[in-house]
């Protein structure tokens, strides 16, 4: 039975559902870190987190036993996703949960710092009623820019539009067309937006890209008197450059919920006049939490149980539905990635061209099962659907996709090509009915071949007696001919020919360096492939 670890505190719909979840045992330890994290990590097959424990690659590396994790959450900057993919550990999190939470703790701080909410109330608590010092700004008619127009800043947009503001946008991922129909301002750049702003709110990962989008430099460049607020991470501000702009009276307020290094009680924004300061508020709602941790627990237990994949932020989403849709082909992928990886050595690129129907399908999932079989006996790592094409790219291997609809002889195929520092080798493979994978082209050989259990690959001359005499040297080795296939590079007879056979067992050594002895034999290789129908443990439903 798959075991769970939640390793934060998760709300308690969350955990009443992991209690009646069939099929899934879990445990709530919280607080862990260093090896105690680590060795915790190696007996579950699960692991659900928030924000507070640090799932960092010193404390997953050589995990062979956890299979996902989920976060609680949006923001994964507390897991290293590249060790996690490189364990084969899918990584999830739960992007709409905390939308509409975090969207609101947006504008309440926009609102917060227009109107000196903060430091009015304290004023009265100190016993002051000074009404002219906290005269405002109102909302209505200001231009507000959102840099990142995913769920949340789309959110936030549709808010401020409500407040009858006008909003300029940046995302290099929406079109100039969708931005016009939801009324918004779409800008190429984050800096040609900048000296319109009234207000500037962001809405995006902390990634090397964003990691001080906005610093002195571009404070310099916004309108006297803007106002910035950020409640998605830490660090896409400048925090010592926000408190030289206030300093400078460039920046008449600013409104921070995330920081750089958290939890954070020691800032120079802290106390600086046009300040709000609240900590990491943004998806601390009883309905955020509630959505966030179900969500979480749906999205392990549906994977753990059925293979699904939903809002993974390291592979691409695949549910049972879709692989069952590619069975014969996950198949042909993956058997022509252990037939290519026995047949060459050196491989430096692979060029994989998938021709007719197939082409309008999930090809990157048959591309990262192709990897996987390549790579499968080459590592002492577990190879699997996350980490295959990554493992691949990191051995210098490069793979290429290509994708035609037209058909060819068959109604769908896959050719493999891989290039050596020497030459280019061709395999290509199809499914007879629905789940029968077959070999129909190696190297320019035309044959139909069957794709499993132990194969004797072979090159010889087109003449009469060869296929007998290689029958002639199983039979007296005692190893039985189940299947046979032969095929030529051309149409006529006399040339060169490949044979393929398939055998009920693997023959000795003495038998393979009699058939490489025989006349006009060029080569024989055994390939051993799994039995038919069978698939690695991460393909099947």
């Amino acid at each position: 039975m798959p075991r769970v670890i939640v390793l934060d505190t998760l709300a308690t719909e969350g955990l009443a559902m992991l209690d009646t979840a069939t099929g899934v045992d879990y445990e709530v330890s919280t607080g862990l870190q260093g090896d105690e994290l680590r060795e915790a990590l190696s007996a579950f097959d699960g692991a659900i987190c928030r924000s507070g424990v640090k799932l960092t690659a010193d404390v997953l590396e050589g995990n062979r036993q956890l299979k996902a994790i989920v976060r609680a959450g949006v923001g994964t900057d507390n897991i290293d996703k590249a060790a996690a993919t490189r364990c084969g550990i899918v990584v999830m999190n739960t992007p709409a949960g905390n939308t509409l939470s975090t969207a609101e703790h947006t504008i309440a701080l926009m609102l917060a710092l227009s109107r000196n909410v903060s430091p009015a109330h304290q004023a009265l608590i100190e016993g002051r009623w000074d009404r002219k010092q906290f005269i405002g700004t109102q909302v209505a008619g200001k231009n507000l820019g959102i840099v990142g127009l995913g769920r949340i800043g789309m959110a936030v947009a549709t808010r401020a539009q409500a407040l009858e503001m006008k909003v300029l946008g940046y995302d290099p991922f929406l079109s100039q067309e969708k931005a016009q129909e939801l009324g918004i301002d779409l800008v190429a750049t984050v800096g040609e937006m900048l000296p319109e702003l009234d207000y500037l709110t962001v809405h995006t990962p902390l990634t090397d890209e964003t990691r001080g989008l906005i610093s002195d430099d571009q404070i310099q460049q916004l309108k006297p008197g803007s106002r910035l607020i950020n409640c998605a991470r830490g660090g896409i501000y400048d925090e010592d450059a926000l408190a030289r702009g206030l300093q400078s009276g460039k920046l008449a307020g600013v409104a921070l919920d995330v920081y750089t290094a958290e939890p954070c009680t020691d800032s120079p924004l802290f106390g600086m006049p046009g300040v709000v300061c609240t900590p990491h508020l943004g998806a601390s709602t009883e309905e955020a939490q509630t959505q966030v941790a179900t969500e979480a627990v749906e999205l392990m237990t549906n994977y753990l149980t059925q293979g699904i994949i939903r809002h993974a932020v390291n592979v691409a989403p695949i549910d049972p539905a879709t692989l069952e849709s590619l069975r014969g082909y996950l198949e042909v992928a993956y058997r022509l990635g252990l037939l290519t990886a026995e047949l060459h050595s050196g491989i430096q690129s692979c060029r994989l061209i998938y021709r007719g129907e197939i082409a309008a399908r999930d090809t990157k999932v048959l591309n990262s099962v192709f990897s996987a079989g390549l790579l499968q006996g080459a590592l002492d790592e577990d190879v699997n659907l996350v980490n295959a094409e990554l493992m691949l790219r990191e051995r210098g291997i490069e793979l290429i996709e290509e994708c035609n609809s037209e058909m060819g002889v068959f109604r769908s195929s896959l050719r493999v090509e891989a290039t050596t520092s020497q030459e280019t080798h061709i395999a290509t493979g199809t499914v007879f009915g629905h789940e029968m994978p077959r070999l129909i082209g190696l190297d320019g050989y035309r044959m139909e071949a069957y794709l499993d259990g132990c194969l004797l690959v072979f090159t010889h001359q087109d003449v009469p007696g060869i296929i007998g005499a290689v029958g002639t040297v199983f039979g007296q080795h005692g190893v039985n001919i189940a299947q046979m296939a032969v095929g030529r590079a051309g149409n006529q007879p006399g040339g060169n020919a490949i044979g393929v056979l398939n055998l009920d067992a693997p023959p000795s050594q003495a038998a393979i360096d009699a058939v490489r002895s025989l006349d006009s034999i060029g080569s024989a290789t055994i390939i051993h492939l799994p039995p038919a129908g069978e698939l690695p443990a991460w393909l099947q439903t």
